[in-house]
């Protein structure tokens, strides 16, 4: 595993370094904020850990610019801000976990491994076809015929989701863990306001919806016919 940390407490930062490295994890570390983006845009990481406070561009300034242009690997933001607010700032902003200062180095390896399985699971098609809709994952464009639908990169992530397994209900639990990770603190309710958001963005016009709820299961796409 390739890592890039972008921590500018030099103590720490060079604690989670070397004990990334006890753990055979490559580790490619830098203080600056600026940084963050060109390391991350020319070079092949795995997983990037980004500090939310950094000097220059802050961590979840460039995580929200890096998702913005189609940065598609994992990133983890590192943060002493612990309020509901925070977290959903930078889970919004693209991270795909979140781990609150100060932490156990047990716990912050057990998140990396969990984004580094996640991350070998490749996406096998560039675009798909649901009923009129035309899902381009390259591009991040989601289209209803020739009409782009705006999508906020986490209900980009939920309808991808959804299209990579269509006709089969996926349960909350799968949703919350590929999409925010189990440890986070969204919630249920989270997950039905997105979905809720999702069916009006996606209106047939005819009362109908490609998003189906299985209640007490989860949800399901289904083309419209």
């Amino acid at each position: 595993m390739r890592v890039l940390l972008a921590e500018d407490d030099k103590r720490l930062g060079k604690l989670i370094q070397y004990m990334l490295e006890q753990n055979d994890i490559q580790v490619e570390w830098v203080t600056n904020g600026n940084d963050i983006y060109e390391y991350a845009k020319y070079t092949d990481y795995d997983i990037l850990v980004l500090d939310w406070m950094m000097p220059g561009v802050t961590g979840v300034e460039a995580c929200s610019r890096l998702r913005h242009e189609g940065y598609e690997k994992a990133i983890l933001m590192l943060t002493a801000r612990d309020s509901v607010e925070d977290r959903v700032t930078g889970l919004d902003a693209g991270a795909d976990d979140y781990l609150v200062k100060p932490f156990e180095f047990a716990e912050l390896l057990a998140r990396l491994r969990a984004l580094g399985r996640r991350s070998t699971q490749k996406i096998q098609q560039d675009v798909v076809e649901v009923g009129d809709f035309t899902l381009n994952r390259t591009a991040k464009v989601l289209k209803k015929k020739d009409d782009v639908i705006q999508l906020s990169p986490r209900e980009f992530q939920i309808f991808d989701l959804l299209a990579q397994n269509i006709g089969i209900v996926v349960p909350r639990d799968i949703i919350l863990d590929r999409i925010w990770g189990l440890e986070s603190d969204v919630s249920s309710n989270n997950i039905d306001s997105y979905m809720k958001i999702l069916r009006k963005k996606l209106d047939l016009g005819d009362g109908d919806t490609i998003i189906k709820t299985v209640r007490g299961v989860g949800y399901k796409l289904e083309a419209h016919k």
